[in-house]
């Protein structure tokens, strides 16, 4: 049930956007009214989930350490698997953001004939992960061209160094094709894996399903089922500049597309994708290693009294006497 139940949900979504817009012919409730509010609950609850994530106090310096801290001058030190400075803190912060580092990095164990307990690398993991994030990163950017009057030319780039192989008419993107492989693997490997799949909850598969419909949907767009795209971007123009209209003659399947996206960004802030700002906030990533040299404060320290020795003595200094213990005063 927890594959089938986000499943289904995914696809009544669609056939709710189909109900809704090809038979109630409600084009101004999915094409405005639910954009609207989907993109405003993105805005506040991604922005009040940093800012309860952002003032929570960090009581100890937890960093992680995977290589040599800084020490003494002749022992060489790992500035990015244990920074010691800022700018080592950046530069962890910006592979592990933009290339997955420790993900690169990591190991699958499993229990083997004898019984013997083994290593292997999980590279294809890390493959799949980057990819998606990569293409699903360059697909949303490419999609700036219906937000301006005029494409920039930097959009320009990126469209053609997406098709740089020209397969058919239109031309073939080749993120479109590496998004859909990339999440169907993640989907797969969550399915054929044991463990994983025992571990895995419906809010694991939702987002995926619902990824993979947001692509299906624009590949049909795209390739398949023609829409019209000049009304497509006086639609969206509408909405920038707030002043919607309502164009005719642009096709049921890209209201099914936009509702999958407005669901994907209602359902963000309160799901595990928020992992995209959070990793900003990690305290095992974005503080130095440098607890030799700083000293770190529990913010959560409060003024305590402390009963030193010299009232200690002052209370028991007849009794340390009888017994013969040394006392500082007589």
């Amino acid at each position: 049930m927890k594959i089938l139940l986000p499943f289904v949900a995914v696809i009544a979504l669609v056939f709710l956007a189909y109900a809704g817009v090809g038979v109630a012919k409600l084009h101004f409730l999915f094409g405005v009214v639910l954009p609207y509010a989907a993109i405003a609950v993105f805005i506040f609850g991604f922005i009040y989930r940093m800012f309860i994530w952002g003032k929570s106090p960090v009581p100890f310096s937890i960093p992680t350490t995977a290589g040599q801290q800084k020490s003494f001058p002749w022992i060489k030190q790992n500035k990015l698997d244990n920074p010691s400075s800022t700018l080592g803190v950046i530069g962890r912060m910006a592979l592990e953001v933009l290339l997955f580092r420790s993900l690169f990095r990591n190991t699958k164990t499993e229990l083997r004939d004898g019984p013997v307990l083994s290593y292997g690398s999980e590279k294809f993991l890390w493959a799949a992960g980057l990819a998606f994030h990569w293409s699903f990163l360059i697909i949303f950017v490419r999609h700036f061209r219906f937000f301006m009057q005029d494409v920039p030319v930097v959009l320009q780039m990126i469209e053609g160094a997406d098709s740089f192989f020209q397969v058919g008419a239109p031309l073939l993107y080749l993120t479109d094709v590496v998004l859909v492989a990339a999440v169907t693997f993640l989907v797969f490997r969550r399915l054929a894996m044991p463990l994983i799949k025992y571990i895995s909850l419906p809010a694991d598969y939702f987002p995926l399903f619902l990824i993979l419909g947001i692509a299906i949907t624009g590949i049909l767009m795209r390739y398949v089922t023609k829409v019209h795209i000049v009304g497509v971007k006086e639609l969206v123009m509408g909405l920038v500049s707030f002043s919607p209209v309502i164009p005719d003659g642009i096709g049921v399947i890209f209201y099914i597309h936009l509702f999958l996206v407005s669901t994907l960004l209602l359902y963000f802030p309160m799901s595990k994708l928020m992992h995209f700002g959070g990793v900003f906030l990690s305290p095992t990533r974005n503080m130095p290693a440098n607890s030799r040299e700083v000293r770190h404060v529990n913010p959560w320290n409060y003024p305590v009294h402390v009963h030193t020795y010299e009232e200690y003595e002052n209370d028991f200094r007849d009794k340390m006497k009888k017994a013969g213990l040394p006392v500082e005063k007589e």
